[in-house]
């Protein structure tokens, strides 16, 4: 830019030498110059602090790597490369046989768990009604042993023979040992038919949650699209291994988004640069057109002072790389579609402040004069 104000000064100088007749001496000559000078440097300092211009510009978009939930051969591929779908589109199909027979064993294995709970419940009746017949037998047996014993003490042995007595004692430990066994068993049972988790049977509940992360990964073999937008670079085909490896994606897809454009600028540029300024773009890819739009935000951080914890020292190279800033623009006026133009396309970028007004049409023209040499070759 500053190539082309000498460039304009040089024909305005030229223009007057002519039409004046002004003669070419020692002291025209040296003024002309100087005078150029002195003008174009003011002009130019005043534009790029007040107004700042980013050489350098770009579009950038967020792609999401399509990496499938399971893995499995590719049977069909049913995407179109770089045609816009809706969300929730299938993109391709995992071969589903091997989940769908997970599904049948899980249902199976739940079956069998919702039967063993009626078997565990009959259990628990029976282990209780055993208890209530070995308490009777238990009491029964005591007061067997009670009448004995208190026959033998009367008759003086004469009535119940010791060996009888022992007998029957002998019968009522035997009881009161049955009767432990049989509540122990009652206990089992109980606890195999009460074992809940919110009032479902721990097994029952187990292999729901089972069956519904089966069914979950049946699903999962249609791979489908995440949002609406475009599969691009598509070099899938039937046969392929699809795996779960985030560092293996299946294929690239790029959301419908808003086409967003990123400027990069010198540091002292940052004074002037503020959310709401206004902002102009030329595009390589349309000569001659500008595009109007809007700064929706300065990127608070560069990536040139990051770091991250690790066992290296930071190197003096390192500090001494210079960091730009980075301002984020919208279009406000017109769109890039009406154009065709791809995403990631580039260009220039200018943002005019409030200050010094009247030499933002400079800055307004040189961003033009940069726009029309693009009909011949883009400027870099």
């Amino acid at each position: 830019m500053d190539l082309l104000l000498l460039m304009i000064y040089a024909g305005i100088c030229t223009g007057i030498f002519k039409i004046f007749k002004i003669p070419l001496n020692k002291w025209t000559v040296p003024t002309a110059i100087l005078g150029g000078f002195v003008l174009v440097g003011t002009l130019v300092f005043l534009m790029n602090y007040n107004h700042p211009y980013a050489k350098f510009t770009k579009e950038f978009f967020v792609s999401v790597p399509i990496v499938p939930a399971v893995s499995g051969i590719v049977i069909e591929v049913d995407v179109e490369p770089n045609v816009l779908i809706k969300k929730g589109e299938p993109l391709y199909q995992i071969d589903p046989v091997p989940y769908e027979l997970a599904v049948e064993r899980k249902r199976a294995q739940l079956a069998d768990a919702e039967q063993m709970v009626e078997q565990n419940r009959a259990t628990f009746e029976a282990a209780e009604s055993r208890v209530v017949q070995a308490t009777a037998d238990r009491d029964r047996a005591k007061q067997t042993y009670d009448r004995y014993r208190k026959g033998a003490k009367k008759g003086g042995g004469q009535v119940f023979s010791e060996q009888a007595v022992e007998t029957r004692r002998q019968n009522y430990l035997g009881a009161e040992a049955q009767l432990g066994v049989t509540k122990s068993d009652l206990e089992n049972a109980r606890l195999n038919y009460e074992s809940q988790i919110d009032g479902v049977d721990t097994r029952v509940a187990q292999l729901t949650a089972e069956l519904a992360t089966a069914e979950y990964n049946l699903e999962r073999t249609t791979v489908r699209a995440p949002s609406d937008g475009i599969a691009t670079h598509v070099a899938l085909r039937p046969g392929m291994m699809a795996v779960t490896l985030p560092l293996r994606p299946t294929m690239v897809f790029v959301p419908d988004q808003k086409r967003q454009f990123v400027g990069s600028f010198w540091q002292n540029s940052l004074l002037r640069m503020k959310e709401g300024a206004e902002a102009e773009i030329s595009f390589d890819s349309v000569p001659g057109h500008i595009f109007k739009g809007e700064v929706t935000q300065i990127v608070p951080v560069m990536s040139e002072g990051d770091i991250q914890s690790s066992g290296n020292l930071i190197s003096a190279r390192r500090v001494a790389v210079p960091g730009r800033a980075l301002a984020i623009v919208e279009l406000t006026e017109e769109s890039l579609d009406d154009y065709n133009l791809p995403r990631g396309v580039q260009g220039k970028m200018a943002i005019y402040s409030d200050r010094v007004v009247h030499v933002a049409v400079m800055r307004k023209i040189l961003l033009r004069m940069v726009g029309w040499i693009n009909y011949v070759f883009p400027v870099k």
